[in-house]
């Protein structure tokens, strides 16, 4: 299987330190959030790991439907991705997802339909398949 894009990312001193890209454009601090008794202010792994799912999933949609009579253009879909974080009770942590995905201009089932194969598609769904509990809530407008 060819690579379609490949990128590089230093984190440095962990949850209370910073992640750079390779190339300089993501360049952020890190916090531990309040909630877990850190001192907050900055961006998080789990906020970082949502954003990147959120428009990943949200480019899966337009993806589905670009050679399909019902198009979803970038402007009718909104994913708004939430990213928890629990103790497995092993002593570890483990993540869940809750996707909240909006779509204009499309009927109840069509939207089901596409979430569904836009599921199917997306990388990151992919990569968590079977790992993480991810629950998907399609609303119309």
């Amino acid at each position: 299987m060819s690579t379609l894009y490949s990128t590089k990312v230093a984190a440095i001193g962990g949850r209370s330190g910073t992640v750079r890209s390779e190339d300089g454009l993501l360049d952020l601090p890190l916090a531990l959030p309040t909630t877990m008794g850190g001192k907050g202010g900055a961006t998080n792994p789990e906020q970082l790991f949502a954003a990147g799912y959120a428009a990943c999933f949200e480019n899966a949609v337009i993806h589905v439907t670009r050679n399909k009579t019902t198009r979803v253009k970038d402007a009718d879909i909104v994913v708004v991705a939430e990213v928890g974080l629990s103790p497995n009770g092993s002593g570890g942590f483990a993540l869940s997802v809750a996707l909240d995905v909006t779509i204009t201009g499309v009927d109840q089932a069509t939207a089901e339909e596409i979430v569904q194969a836009a599921h199917a598609t997306c990388p990151y769904s992919n990569a968590v398949k079977d790992n993480i509990d991810v629950a998907i809530v399609v609303t119309v407008t």
